[in-house]
């Protein structure tokens, strides 16, 4: 997944995933369960919800790219964001009927039947030319580059967005996409109804004495890599926002991803982890992921507790960030208000 991971992909997941070839008191919940994050409408449905009426676009604009390049776009009719963060912040725009190409980590019912551009997780230049777009959407994790470069020299705007980190970035990343739209108005509003959505679950959060203490795992069992995420792996944001404390970054790991040791886990003493759904299958479940060296030896593994968000939201930081904290909160408290 060439993202954030949450999400939603940070520089240093993608890069994880590129090498890898691949997406206490109140206590968590005591058993493993699959969040339901991605879910919008009826049951196994996995859909975003658009605003009614963006408006039409106003074009020409000009707006800068993340780095300070200056990008002119003339029309927006063809329309080929390369992550799913960004396409579901176009989607949810109103603006799904002008995408005409996905990335493979746009896995939301609305886009799963577009042509992929990516192989892996690296972009094809070729695929993505040949669908002729009026403008190409990227994150600054995009690449090959070599293959961004060819897309701007065959005269194709491409607005690089800066990589989502956090909370504070739903707002910003949704304006920046809009406004290169021409639909900054459109923006203002998914923006404003994304925060409101936030606060609104943020407010469910059960009082509880003590903050559980939980730690963010990266786990792809096909390729034997089994990470713990520290400052910068994207998850802190999310995890405070639901009440929680981030136990990688509360035990001192510095980097983003740091390789599972027994001695890293029995140091963060997680009381719950989190992982993405995927990559908790691809260990065995719960009964595979508590033999992995260490886990068995924390609270977490001992008691069983894992919280499962799916791969295609958990980090993303765009308009379906309230549903996945409203799924966090809900496997680590149960069922709120």
């Amino acid at each position: 997944m060439r993202t954030r991971l949450a999400g939603a992909l940070l520089s240093a997941l993608a890069l994880t995933l590129a090498l890898t070839g691949c997406g206490g008191s109140g206590g968590p919940a005591p058993t493993a369960a699959s969040g339901a994050a991605g879910t919008g409408g009826p049951a196994g449905t996995d859909r975003v919800e658009p605003l009614a009426s963006p408006g039409t676009p106003r074009l020409p604009v000009t707006v800068l790219s993340s780095g300070g390049r200056r990008t002119t776009v003339e029309k927006a009719d063809r329309i080929v964001p390369l992550s799913g963060s960004l396409s579901e912040i176009v989607f949810t725009l109103g603006l799904g009927d002008r995408v005409v190409a996905r990335d493979i980590t746009a896995t939301f019912d609305q886009a799963r039947r577009l042509p992929l551009v990516t192989r892996n997780h690296d972009v094809s230049a070729e695929s993505v030319l040949s669908l002729r777009p009026d403008l190409v959407l990227a994150e600054t994790t995009t690449g090959p580059d070599e293959a961004v470069r060819q897309i701007r020299d065959a005269g194709v705007p491409v607005l690089v967005v800066a990589p989502a980190r956090g909370l504070a970035d739903v707002s910003t990343r949704i304006r920046a996409v809009a406004d290169a739209l021409g639909v900054p108005a459109a923006g203002k509003r998914l923006a404003r109804r994304s925060q409101d959505r936030i606060a609104a679950v943020r407010k469910e959060i059960p009082a509880h004495a003590d903050r559980p203490r939980v730690a963010f795992l990266y786990l792809r069992g096909s390729a034997s890599v089994y990470l713990i995420g520290g400052r910068g792996s994207g998850a802190t944001s999310l995890l405070e926002a639901a009440g929680a404390v981030d136990a990688g970054v509360e035990s001192g790991l510095d980097k983003d991803f740091t390789a599972i040791t027994t001695e890293a886990l029995v140091r963060a003493a997680p009381d719950a982890v989190l992982v993405m759904s995927k990559g908790l299958e691809s260990v065995g479940g719960t009964d595979g992921l508590v033999r992995i060296p260490g886990v068995a030896q924390t609270p977490a593994g001992m008691e069983r507790r894992v919280v499962s968000v799916e791969d295609g939201v958990l980090l993303n930081y765009g308009p379906r960030t309230d549903r996945v904290l409203k799924s966090l909160v809900r496997q680590l408290y149960g069922e709120t208000r």
